[in-house]
C-alpha cells in the first residue's frame, strides 16, 4: 500500500477558466440545469442533449420527452448511447445515435430499445459500450446488470441477457480488451466482479468485497495494464480480470473517479464540507467544496490538487482537462510541457523523479542522458562518488566518456573510474585509451580477481580491443595474463613475442608455432627461427624440416631457401636440413644445393678424409648437375677442391683453364694428358702447351718431343714459330726439333711437287679447251647422236642438238629445259663454272678497294681487323693462262657465254 501523504505535490497543470469566444472575453457559461455529462462535448438537461463544439458553439436535440440520465461517447466511432425516459414512472429507455447522420436536423436514432432487467422496473445507475460496437453492459439500482451482445446499433444483430444479479446496486461497469480476450467489470456498492465475455459461460471472478459510490470506478490504460479502478472510502484499489492489484492510501470521500492520459483524477469533498452519506453521493448540495487531485501513479506524486466548487464533471477534450461545475462555468486544465516539468524538479533536486518522468512521458534517450548527468553532476558535488558513478553509468553512449573520466582520475576514486570503464567496455563502447586505462586500474588495485574476470570473459562478451589489453598488461607485468589472451583470441605474435622474449619459454614458443596454420607458422619462423635455433636447435630443426615438406594438415611446403639464414651459427643443423631436403624434394631450390655444397666443402677442407668419403659428397652434389656452375666454380676454388675445379671446367668446356691449373701445379704429364684429351676441340692448347714447356729452364726435351710431333703430325704451327717459341728455352738444343724440321722439310718438298704437277695438269686442260673452241669457230659441227640424252630413246624429227654434242627430243628439252639456250644436260655444271668468275670478280674489286683503304688509313690495324671479318683472307685457288697466251679476258663476250654454254663435260 503506498501512503498518500509520502508522495510530493507539484504543480504541474495551468489552471484558466474558459472564456467566452463571442462576449469580449465574458466567462463561458454552460446553460442552467446541466446534471452530467460524458467525453466533454456532450451534455444533457431534462429531456435535451447538447453538443459543445470545439469553437465552445452549442447544439441541442431533444432526446427524450422527460429526461436524460446516463450518456456514453464511445471514442472511436461517432456513436452515442444513452438513457433515459420518455414517460413517467420507471421506465428507462435506450436509444442508440449516429451523430454522423441527420434526421430533420437532429442526429439519427439507430435503436430504441427498454433498460429493463427481467420484467422488474428498475431504475439505470450506469452504462458502458465496448468499443467495437458488439457489447453494451446496463447496471441498475438493483443490483442487476444487463449485457447487450451483437451490433448494438440494430436490434436484428444482437441480442439481450441478464449478465448479473446481485442485491448490491451496481456502481460501474468497464469493457477491458486485452487480444483477443474480453472482460467486463463490475462494481457495485459492496464487491467487485470480473466476467469473461470471449468465454460462452461468461465466468465470474469475485474480485474483492469492498465496493464503491457511483462515478468512482474507472478503468486504466495500458500503461497501467489496462486494470479496473475503484476509489473507495480510505483506499485506490486497482484490479486484474483475476486478482486485485496494487492499492493507494488515498483518504477521504470520493465524489468522482477518472483516468485519464495516465493520471488518475479524483474528486474528494473538502473536509470543511458537511458529510453526506447516500447512495447517489455523486450529487452535490449548492454548498458542496469539492477538492480535485490528479495522481501520477506511476512515479508516486501529485500532478495537481486545487479546491472547486459544486463540480458535476471532469473531462478531458481537445488534449485538455475541463472541470464543468454547477454554476455553469468552465475551468480548464493545460498540462505543462515536459521540459517545464523537469526543470521544476530540477530545482528541488528531485532527479530519481525526474528520470522517472522522463521516461513515463517517452522523452527521447538523449533527453534522459542528461537528466542521468545532471543527477550525477548532482551527487559528485555532494560527495557521493559511488552514487554519482552509478549516474554517470546510465549516460553511456550518450554522454562523452572524457567528461566523466576526467572527474574520477585521482587515486582516492580509481574505483568508482574502474566501474565506470568496465560499463563502458561491457556495452561495448571503450577505444583503445578506455582499455589501457582500465587495465592500469586494475594493476594499481591489484585486483586480480577483477583481471581475471574481465580478460577470461567468453569470446561473445569481449568489449575491448584484445591487442591493446595484452600490450598493457605485458607492459605492467602480468605476462601470464597476457599470454592467456593472446592464446585466446589467437593474437599468435603476441604470444611468441612474449613466450621468447618475456618469459624466454622456448620451448613452448617452439610448441606453439607448430600448431599455428601454415602461413602463420611461416611468417613467426622467419622471425624467431635465428632465437629458436640457439635455444632449441634439434626440436626448430625438426619443424623446419616439416615445414618445408609436408605441413600438417594443409600440405603446404614452404620455401627452404628462405630458412637457411636461420642456420647461421648452427652448422651441423643446416646440412642435416639441407640433406633431409634433396632427399624428399630432388627439386629443391638452387640456393639449398649451393648451400649444401658449401658446408661439404668446408667438412672436406677442415675434416680428415682418408677414405675420401667426404670428398665423394662433394663430387656427387656436383655431378648432380643442381648447382650453379659459376657458384660451385667459386666454391671449389676457395676451397682448392681440385677434383670440382677439374670437373667443373671439363663440364663448362673450359679447356684452357684445365691445362692452366695443372701448369700452376707443374703437372707437366697432366699438360700434355689435357692437350691429347681437348686438343681436337682447341687446338691452340698444343701451342700453349709447347710455349709453357720452352719458358720451362727445367729440362723438359720429353714432352717438347711429344708436343712437337702432334703438332707436326697436325700442322697446327708454322715451323717459324715453333722455332721461335723453342728460342726462349736453354736447354731446348737443336736436336730436340731437329727430327721436326727434317719432316717438315720433307713435306714441303711433296707439296711443292704435288703443286708443280697440278699445273702441268692445268695448262693441258686450258690448251685443249682453247683448241675446241677454235674447232666451233672454225669447223662445222656434225651431229651423230642417234638417242636422246634425256629419255634414251631413239631420236625423231622434230629434235633439238646443242654443240656440246647432247641432242634431245623437243618434248624431252620442253618438258626439263630450264631455258632455250642452255643444254640441260650441262646446264649444272656452267652454273659452277659462272658462280666462281663472279666471286672472282667480286673479289678482286674488293682487293682493290682495301688497298686504298689501308693506304688512307691511319690505323690500319683496324682495316686489316675489318676484312678479316668479312672473308677477304679465305683461300681461293686461280687458274691462270701460261706465259705468253692469249688473256681471257681478251675474248669476246659472246664467245665466253657459248663456251660456258656448251662446253662438253670431260667424263
Amino acid at each position: 500500500m503506498a501512503a498518500f501523504l509520502q508522495w510530493r505535490k507539484f504543480v504541474f497543470f495551468d489552471k484558466d477558466t474558459v472564456k467566452d469566444p463571442d462576449d469580449n472575453g465574458k466567462n463561458f457559461l454552460l446553460p442552467k440545469g446541466i446534471s452530467a455529462s460524458d467525453s466533454g462535448r456532450v451534455l444533457h438537461m431534462e429531456g435535451k442533449i447538447w453538443l459543445l463544439m470545439r469553437s465552445l458553439q452549442l447544439m441541442s436535440f431533444q432526446a427524450y420527452k422527460l429526461r436524460v440520465t446516463h450518456l456514453y461517447q464511445l471514442k472511436q466511432h461517432s456513436i452515442l448511447v444513452s438513457v433515459g425516459q420518455d414517460e413517467h414512472g420507471i421506465n428507462p429507455v435506450v436509444k442508440v445515435w449516429n451523430l454522423d447522420k441527420r434526421d430533420s436536423g437532429n442526429p439519427l436514432c439507430t435503436r430504441i430499445f427498454p433498460a429493463i432487467p427481467g420484467n422488474k422496473p428498475t431504475e439505470v445507475s450506469c452504462l458502458s459500450v465496448h468499443e467495437n460496437l458488439n457489447f453494451m453492459a446496463i447496471g441498475f439500482t438493483d443490483g442487476s446488470v444487463v449485457l447487450t451482445k451483437g451490433d448494438i446499433t440494430r436490434d436484428r444483430h444482437s441480442k439481450t441477457l441478464t449478465l448479473h444479479e446481485g442485491a448490491s446496486p451496481v456502481t460501474g461497469l468497464a469493457f477491458r480488451q486485452v487480444a483477443k480476450v474480453t472482460h467486463l467489470f463490475v462494481a457495485t456498492l459492496e464487491k467487485v466482479y470480473c466476467y469473461t465475455l470471449s468465454i460462452k459461460e461468461y465466468p465470474k471472478v469475485e474480485l474483492d468485497t469492498h465496493g464503491c459510490a457511483l462515478r468512482c470506478s474507472s478503468l486504466a490504460d495500458p500503461s497501467q495494464d489496462s486494470q479496473f479502478i475503484v476509489a473507495g472510502e480510505e483506499c485506490v484499489y486497482l484490479y486484474q480480470p483475476d486478482e486485485r492489484g496494487p492499492c493507494f492510501a488515498f483518504d477521504g470521500h470520493k465524489l468522482l473517479a477518472h483516468w485519464h492520459r495516465g493520471y488518475l483524477f479524483l474528486l474528494i469533498r473538502d473536509v470543511k464540507s458537511p458529510n453526506k452519506t447516500c447512495f447517489s453521493s455523486g450529487e452535490s448540495s449548492p454548498s458542496d467544496k469539492q477538492l480535485l487531485t490528479i495522481y501520477d501513479l506511476d512515479n508516486k506524486f501529485i500532478a495537481y490538487s486545487a479546491s472547486f466548487d459544486d463540480v458535476i464533471d471532469v473531462v478531458a477534450e481537445w488534449g485538455s482537462f475541463y472541470i464543468l461545475t454547477r454554476d455553469g462555468k468552465m475551468f480548464v486544465l493545460q498540462e505543462k510541457d515536459t521540459q517545464t516539468k523537469l526543470e521544476m524538479l530540477f530545482k528541488k533536486n528531485l532527479f530519481v523523479m525526474a528520470i522517472n518522468l522522463a521516461k513515463s512521458q517517452h522523452l527521447d534517450s538523449d533527453g534522459v542522458s542528461d537528466i542521468f548527468r545532471q543527477y550525477g553532476d548532482h551527487l559528485y558535488l555532494k560527495g557521493d562518488h559511488d552514487g554519482a558513478i552509478q549516474q554517470y553509468i546510465r549516460t553511456i553512449g550518450k554522454l562523452e566518456p572524457s567528461y566523466v573520466i576526467r572527474k574520477f582520475l585521482d587515486a582516492q576514486r580509481i574505483h568508482n573510474l574502474t566501474a565506470y570503464l568496465q560499463a563502458l567496455h561491457r556495452q561495448s563502447l571503450a577505444n583503445a585509451d578506455h582499455t589501457t586505462l582500465l587495465l592500469n586500474c586494475y594493476t594499481k588495485l591489484k585486483d586480480s580477481s577483477k583481471l581475471e574476470e574481465f580478460i577470461k570473459s567468453s569470446e561473445n562478451e569481449v568489449h575491448f580491443d584484445v591487442e591493446i589489453a595484452i600490450k598493457v598488461l605485458r607492459q605492467a607485468g602480468y605476462h601470464s595474463h597476457a599470454v592467456f589472451l593472446a592464446e585466446k583470441h589467437m593474437h599468435h605474435e603476441w604470444y611468441l613475442k612474449i613466450q621468447l622474449e618475456d618469459l624466454k619459454n622456448y620451448q613452448e614458443g617452439l610448441r606453439y608455432i607448430g600448431r599455428l596454420p601454415f602461413e602463420q607458422a611461416e611468417s613467426n619462423m622467419k622471425r624467431y627461427g635465428k632465437t629458436l635455433m640457439h635455444h632449441v636447435p634439434e626440436g626448430t630443426t625438426l619443424l623446419l624440416k616439416g615445414l618445408c615438406t609436408n605441413y600438417q594438415p594443409s600440405g603446404d611446403a614452404a620455401n627452404s631457401e628462405e630458412f637457411i639464414p636461420i642456420f647461421a651459427n648452427n652448422p651441423r643443423e643446416l646440412k642435416a636440413f639441407l640433406e633431409h631436403m634433396i632427399e624428399v624434394d630432388p627439386r629443391s631450390p638452387q640456393g639449398v644445393y649451393d648451400t649444401l655444397l658449401e658446408l661439404r666443402l668446408q667438412d672436406w677442407a677442415h675434416e680428415q678424409d682418408p677414405e675420401k668419403v667426404l670428398q665423394g659428397e662433394a663430387v656427387l652434389l656436383l655431378r648432380s648437375d643442381n648447382t650453379v656452375f659459376d657458384k660451385a666454380l667459386v666454391l671449389c676454388q676457395m676451397h682448392n677442391f681440385k677434383e670440382g675445379i677439374l670437373y667443373l671446367y671439363e663440364k663448362g668446356k673450359l679447356y684452357q683453364q684445365i691445362m692452366h691449373y695443372h701448369m700452376q701445379n707443374e703437372e707437366y704429364g697432366k699438360v700434355v694428358e689435357a692437350c691429347k684429351s681437348y686438343g681436337d676441340q682447341e687446338c691452340c692448347l698444343w701451342e700453349q702447351a709447347l710455349g709453357y714447356f720452352a719458358r720451362k729452364e727445367e729440362d723438359c726435351k720429353t714432352y717438347i718431343s711429344e708436343v712437337l710431333h702432334h703438332i707436326d703430325q697436325n700442322n697446327l704451327m708454322p715451323p717459324l714459330l715453333v722455332v721461335q717459341t723453342l728460342a726462349h728455352n736453354s736447354t731446348a738444343t737443336l736436336s730436340v726439333i731437329k727430327d721436326y724440321l727434317i719432316n717438315k722439310l720433307l713435306r714441303e718438298n711433296q707439296q711443292i711437287e704435288d703443286d708443280e704437277r697440278k699445273i702441268r695438269q692445268y695448262r693441258d686442260e686450258t690448251a685443249h679447251l682453247r683448241s675446241e673452241i677454235q674447232e666451233l669457230k672454225t669447223s662445222a659441227k656434225i651431229f651423230q647422236k642417234t638417242k636422246c640424252n634425256m629419255c634414251n630413246s631413239p631420236l625423231d624429227l622434230p629434235s633439238v642438238h646443242f654443240l656440246c654434242c647432247h641432242s634431245f627430243h623437243q618434248h624431252c628439252f620442253e618438258s626439263y629445259a630450264e631455258s632455250e639456250a642452255e643444254c640441260p644436260t650441262c646446264t649444272p655444271e656452267n652454273r659452277k663454272v659462272m658462280d666462281m668468275l663472279r666471286a672472282q670478280d667480286q673479289k678482286r674489286d674488293l682487293h682493290d678497294h682495301f688497298n686504298r683503304q689501308l693506304r688512307s688509313s691511319n690505323d690500319g690495324f683496324s682495316v686489316v681487323a675489318d676484312y678479316f671479318g668479312r672473308g677477304v683472307f679465305n683461300k681461293l685457288t686461280l687458274v691462270t693462262d701460261p706465259p705468253g697466251s692469249k688473256s681471257v679476258g681478251n675474248l669476246e663476250v659472246n664467245l665466253q657465254r657459248d663456251l660456258l654454254i656448251h662446253t662438253k663435260r670431260n667424263s
